[in-house]
């Protein structure tokens, strides 16, 4: 049986909340979503402000937006690739591709894990973005083993600018890879700003690093200006 490794972008959020470093701007529940307004378009524009959409847990039908006061960002002049992986990426153990299964990615990342017993992924939230991948404005990157889908991550382009949202692998280093080819693609395509919203440890080690909320916005604001496609 395959074991899931989670390693989503935001594991540090519950911690985050409880520190006060990220600002919750409102809280609505998913059952009147469409009565108040949280579409694809609603959407958009929050990403263009710095905002985005959390829950708590994947089965509680209320969603957040959330501004941090700290900003993760990966610099895509200073993207690193640790020697072991990058040895392993020239291997090319799985078959990368992107946007052929945008709904499974976002599913095995919503599925709690033995390392990750909440996600933040819940059922509004998964429905949102699918409408915005039919918009081609949420992305996958995939990584296959045959026809096993075995790692991915997925997030939302808009401008120049991508906003890392989930990873997940079940396979060793499936969603680094994944990460590798999809920071490749971004610098072939033109993108300036790889946003992941919050760091890690898993991903200071590829060169992520925190930026004041003034900087990001500079940063988003430049980023917005043109237009980049991931596909």
């Amino acid at each position: 049986m395959a074991i899931m490794i989670s390693t989503g972008w935001k594991s540090t959020w519950q911690t985050t909340r409880r520190s006060g470093a990220g600002t919750c701007l409102m809280k609505r529940n998913a059952d009147d979503a469409k009565l108040r307004g949280v579409t694809p378009q609603i959407l958009l524009r929050a990403y263009a402000a710095g905002i985005f959409p959390m829950a708590d847990d994947a089965d509680d039908p209320e969603i957040f937006w959330v501004q941090p006061d700290v900003r993760g960002v990966i610099p895509l002049d200073a993207f690193h690739v640790p020697r072991s992986l990058a040895k392993k990426v020239r291997q090319a153990p799985f078959d990368i591709r992107f946007n052929t299964a945008f709904a499974a990615v976002i599913g095995f990342c919503a599925e709690a894990t033995e390392n990750r017993e909440k996600t933040w992924i819940n059922r509004t939230i998964r429905e949102l973005y699918r409408q915005l991948n039919e918009m081609k404005h949420a992305h996958s990157v995939e990584a296959w083993e045959g026809n096993e889908l075995v790692g991915g991550l997925y997030g939302v382009t808009l401008g120049r600018a991508f906003f890392g949202e989930s990873m997940f692998s079940r396979r060793t280093d499936a969603s680094k890879i994944c990460l590798v080819h999809l920071v490749e693609r971004l610098r072939e395509r033109g993108f300036i700003l790889l946003d992941t919203q919050f760091t890690t440890g898993h991903l200071k080690q590829f060169g992520a690093i925190d930026v004041s909320q003034e900087e990001y916005q500079a940063m988003l604001e430049e980023a917005l200006t043109g237009e980049a496609r991931l596909d």
